[in-house]
């Protein structure tokens, strides 16, 4: 009997902590903003595109039918995501790379001074204007 006086309290709190935890998601229902991007091709074409704040600059490629390989699935376990930040300005204003990012940034066709992965760079309201190039090969 103690055994199911324990049972029906665990189950209790287990209802009541799935609640709360509805209640918290139905809260978050506002739209993100957004900021404005431009991934310029290897032939010079560029798209312009809309970027929820708080998504990587891999997963809007994606969204967008822009070619931005990134094999490992923004995982940095490779450097298929390589973009290149244009403007010095919007570099600047980037986190510094972890030292994961550096090393896959080492593998990486074409490397710049402004050369981030792309699953690393993430949409915020500072880098709205944003231009990334993206190189002529991956390796």
């Amino acid at each position: 009997m103690a055994h199911n006086q324990y049972y029906l309290k665990t189950q209790s709190h287990a209802s009541f902590c799935t609640s709360a935890a509805k209640l918290d998601s139905e809260e978050g229902d506002e739209e993100p903003q957004r900021i404005n991007v431009t991934f310029v091709d290897k032939d010079g074409e560029e798209k312009h595109i809309s970027v929820p704040e708080g998504f990587s600059m891999l997963e809007a490629a994606h969204d967008n039918d822009i070619d931005l390989e990134g094999a490992c699935e923004g995982t940095m376990a490779c450097s298929t995501c390589h973009v290149i930040v244009m403007d010095v300005d919007q570099y600047n204003k980037l986190p510094d790379p972890v030292d994961e990012e550096l090393d896959m940034l080492d593998l990486a066709f074409g490397l710049t001074k402004t050369s981030r992965l792309g699953c690393q760079v993430i949409a915020k309201r500072e880098l709205d204007g944003l231009r990334l190039a993206l190189p002529s090969a991956t390796s």
